[in-house]
């Protein structure tokens, strides 16, 4: 007994630090399960293992919930990514390949995935959530992409083009992805299902394909446009 009562207290003391942080889980798979409108905060409570009260505690209200889950989980990496960027030592196409795969591990494959998904097919309901995504998802995941094709543009590597609009070649194999996983390929036999490793290799070999700086023929000038 004179053991285990010390013990007691320090279990609880840490539950209670972790609380904001076991909402937030519970909240991302309630998320992605059902979507932002189907989604009830007493659920999130509930698969937490805590009160409603508590819940409001934290966060008062399910689109704060919502924020506080896109913040934690995406939102916040963006000035580790952004140092990834500043480290990375390979060829541009390399960094290509690197973003891509990396996403894919750490996002696409994962449960985040589903957040994209629920954006993209909720935000016209809910246009508050569109415009919060927007600022703290999409505008800084578009800057760093432009950095990505930016720097393979100044070392010679890449021909030059629209930044606004090439990102988007970057963002359409894992756009297309997300909806796959979340969308179609619950409900098709296996034998349709899609290798994401090899599809994102051969997506980015079109891609820089069309990026990368053609040699000019012998006696040429070099030619930075596709003809």
């Amino acid at each position: 007994m004179q053991t285990a009562t010390p013990s007691a207290p320090a279990k609880r003391a840490r539950r209670k630090d972790a609380r904001p942080g076991e909402l937030l889980d519970a909240a991302l798979d309630l998320f992605v399960e059902h979507g932002y409108a189907a989604t009830r905060v007493e659920a999130v409570a509930q698969r937490a293992g805590v009160s409603k009260g508590t819940l409001f505690l934290y966060f008062p209200s399910k689109e704060d919930l919502f924020k506080a889950v896109v913040r934690h989980h995406l939102a916040g990496r963006f000035a580790e990514w952004n140092e990834e960027f500043d480290a990375f030592e390979g060829s541009s196409a390399d960094m290509v390949r690197y973003c891509l795969l990396q996403w894919w591990e750490r996002i696409g494959a994962t449960r985040l995935s589903g957040i994209t998904k629920l954006v993209m097919t909720e935000s016209m309901h809910f246009p508050e959530i569109a415009q919060f995504y927007e600022a703290e998802v999409i505008a800084p995941g578009n800057a760093l992409l432009k950095r990505v094709l930016q720097r393979g543009i100044d070392r010679g590597e890449f021909r030059a083009l629209d930044l606004d609009h090439g990102l988007y070649g970057l963002l359409a194999p894992m756009i297309f992805l997300v909806l796959w996983k979340h969308a179609m390929a619950p409900c098709l036999p296996q034998s349709q299902a899609i290798n994401p490793f090899a599809f994102i290799q051969t997506q980015a070999d079109a891609l820089l394909h069309g990026l990368l700086q053609r040699p000019a023929p012998p006696g040429q000038p070099g030619d930075t446009h596709l003809r």
